[in-house]
């Protein structure tokens, strides 16, 4: 027997610890949750970030300049090979194709196929985005690649109010009494 056989299985199945079971279990009176406080009433939990009270570290660093990250697109992201291995020949793959063999979760995000691999059979690829060297792949097997327009994501813009002036009268037009703001009451 050698040292990795008895570690590997060792501090795998700890026993379970048995709380509120009298004094001599030294988990008895307080089950381990001490003496008053949030922490020894039922149904408390901290959240994740929570530090006692204290200012939390994401509040405390400081927030400088732009990232972009929340509007990033994230692509399901498929090889050549994986086709291959999964598509037969004249099959079109598209994310729903994908989708039913497993490949990716879902359709929600856009598609992108990459060119590690080879593929030597004829696919008829359909995704939002191909790599140069998958799209020379699949082409030199006779296959066809058809590239989906993306929707972009717009702001609802705002009906813009219509800032038009007043039609300007000629010089020698005569001026009405409205116009003059006079009047004879």
């Amino acid at each position: 027997m050698m040292i990795h056989d008895i570690t590997s299985k060792a501090g795998r199945y700890r026993s379970r610890k048995r709380i509120g079971r009298g004094p001599g279990s030294g988990h008895g009176k307080t089950s381990g949750r001490g003496h008053k406080g949030a922490g020894s009433r039922s149904g408390h939990k901290y959240r994740a970030y929570f530090e006692g009270g204290q200012m939390t570290w994401a509040r405390r660093m400081p927030k400088r300049g732009f990232t972009n990250a929340q509007f990033r697109t994230e692509y399901h992201v498929v090889n050549l090979k994986a086709l291959a291995d999964r598509f037969a020949d004249g099959d079109t793959v598209d994310a729903a194709a994908l989708v039913k063999a497993g490949l990716i979760r879902n359709d929600r995000q856009p598609l992108k196929i990459l060119g590690e691999g080879e593929v030597s059979i004829k696919l008829n690829v359909s995704a939002h985005k191909v790599s140069k060297s998958a799209d020379a792949k699949i082409t030199a097997a006779g296959g066809t690649v058809t590239l989906i327009e993306q929707k972009k994501w717009t702001r609802a813009a705002a009906p813009k109010k219509s800032a038009q002036k007043p039609a300007e009268k000629p010089a020698d037009a005569p001026v009405t009494e409205e116009e003059s703001g006079s009047s004879d009451e």
